[in-house]
């Protein structure tokens, strides 16, 4: 099983199956939505767009990064959205970095989206489908951010069924400059427990799967059990 880190600008072709990796915030933010009651996350491509799908669908949730904004009912953050009720709602998010890397690789037969939240879960589907390479895309930063570039070369060890110490990993994406930025207030539209949230090892129990619906792309979350995998 060979792994490729890639920046969404360095996606030349479109890889068979990719691992879309948001660490700080996207993915956690995502994977609150799911365990918020979400049915479904629509990733929008613009803001505009974000909120011609809300006019569209007064009930669905909006969701951007930075301060609050007219026409959309949430923020970026895993510590205001983990107190929502979104029990049976569709969600739109739209992000800087997350959002646009899924859409980058939306032909791919598989997309998966993750962060540290979900990595085992992620590891676990990747290693039920057996081998072949994949392609991490390292959506901050341009590909440098050391937050998800650590989160991916965890997830590409354990999809390799490496055992692997996720400390180390998970250090680094504390020490991160997106770490730094929310810690310090750099950033909008935050909560005081984001970095926290955002470093919890596998807090959820399932991965979580983009793919066209339509004319769009929705994220949906996706659980394998042990008793699934190959032997």
């Amino acid at each position: 099983m060979g792994a490729r880190f890639l920046g969404i600008a360095d996606l030349v072709e479109v890889p068979r199956v990719a691992v879309v990796v948001d660490v700080m915030r996207a993915y956690t933010v995502a994977a609150w939505a799911f365990a918020r009651g979400a049915e479904r996350i629509v990733l929008a491509g613009s803001s505009d767009e974000a909120l011609a799908l809300k006019a569209r669908h007064p009930d669905w949730v909006a969701l951007k990064d930075g301060p609050p904004a007219p026409g959309f009912d949430a923020v970026n953050s895993p510590g205001l959205l983990r107190s929502m009720d979104l029990g049976g709602r569709t969600v739109v998010q739209k992000t800087t970095a997350g959002t646009v890397g899924a859409l980058a690789v939306r032909d791919a037969p598989l997309v998966l989206c993750a962060g540290f939240v979900v990595a085992e879960a992620t590891a676990r589907l990747l290693r039920a489908r057996g081998g072949g390479d994949i392609t991490f895309v390292v959506t901050g930063e341009d590909g440098r951010a050391d937050e998800d570039l650590a989160c991916a070369r965890y997830i590409a060890r354990r999809a390799a069924g490496a055992a692997t110490d996720a400390a180390p990993y998970l250090r680094r994406a504390g020490a991160s400059r997106a770490a730094a930025e929310l810690t310090e207030g750099v950033r909008q539209g935050t909560h005081p427990d984001d970095v926290a949230l955002c470093l919890e090892l596998d807090r959820f129990p399932f991965a979580m799967v983009a793919a066209p619906e339509g004319s769009l792309m929705v994220l949906r979350p996706h659980t394998v059990t042990p008793a699934l995998e190959p032997r």
